[in-house]
């Protein structure tokens, strides 16, 4: 059964890592999200792990405006309009903040996990924040900023559904992480095809930086769900892997066209499995 919602009063002690991802979910100053503080050196204790602390929802600073519906990507001929591609790219940012936000949520809400896996969300974190600055700066310098267009919290929509670190992991590290991979492949291509190499490059830099990530997942995916195997992923493996993903997410939501098997390959996703998600259908319920 969920642990209930986190209250305040659950708050970590300070200078603790946990209170650091505690007050970056949390926080409503759009500069904190954009430039946390440095991660503190220590943790709560392992001796007695923390109870589960599941945060309901994020911290929005007043500048976001948050809408129930999302914009309609532009196609690639609108792409030659600054503004579209602008508010393509606060699209992307906002997935990053969105991301950086949820390892951190990860990092509460599975306490009892090794402290391996969540340094590894911590360093995700900070990836994702990274991230969230490259793509700042490219806004700045066609005239926008964070906060110019409304965003979507789809992922903290769908994501907290996750019960377990291994229906985590599959969700956002293998499944929207992954899909990812094929988003901004996808893209780069389409930014060049306009002439934008600065953002075709962005996008792509940001793509061969989460490589790293859905492995992350891939290998912690395995862990939690066959300690002790060393083989790499394959059709089985996917089959686990749908079966961890809460509903109503899907497969479809986590692949793009076309997909990018070259890097979904270097993050440690067999020809099997890849072969298994490019075959998927949408199945009815019990069947």
């Amino acid at each position: 059964m969920p642990s209930p919602p986190a209250q305040p009063s659950d708050a970590p002690p300070p200078g603790t890592v946990e209170r650091w991802a505690w007050d970056y979910v949390l926080s409503t100053d759009l500069e904190h999200k954009l430039a946390p503080p440095p991660v503190p050196s220590a943790w709560e204790s392992d001796a007695a792990p923390p109870p589960p602390r599941r945060i309901a929802r994020p911290g929005r600073p007043a500048a976001l405006r948050v809408s129930a519906r999302a914009q309609k990507s532009p196609g690639p001929e609108a792409l030659r309009n600054p503004a579209r591609r602008a508010q393509l790219f606060h699209a992307f940012l906002h997935h990053e903040l969105q991301a950086a936000e949820l390892m951190a949520w990860a990092l509460l809400a599975f306490p009892e996990t090794p402290r391996a896996f969540r340094r590894g969300l911590v360093r995700i974190a900070l990836d994702e924040v990274r991230h969230m600055q490259l793509y700042a700066r490219y806004l700045a310098a066609i005239g926008h900023r964070f906060g110019d267009f409304p965003v979507r919290d789809w992922f903290w929509s769908r994501v907290p559904a996750a019960a377990s670190p291994a229906q985590f992991v599959a969700v956002m590290g293998m499944g929207l992480e992954g899909g990812n991979l094929d988003h901004t492949a996808r893209f780069a291509e389409r930014f060049r095809a306009i002439g934008d190499d600065e953002g075709a490059a962005l996008t792509e830099r940001v793509c061969a930086e989460e490589i790293p990530h859905v492995r992350f997942g891939v290998r912690w995916f395995r862990r939690f769900t066959q300690p002790g195997e060393a083989t790499p992923p394959g059709p089985s493996d996917f089959d686990a892997w749908v079966r961890h993903i809460p509903p109503p997410l899907s497969p479809l939501l986590m692949r793009g066209e076309p997909m990018n098997r070259r890097d979904r390959s270097r993050s440690g996703l067999t020809d099997a499995f890849l072969d298994a998600l490019a075959s998927w259908t949408e199945r009815p319920p019990g069947s």
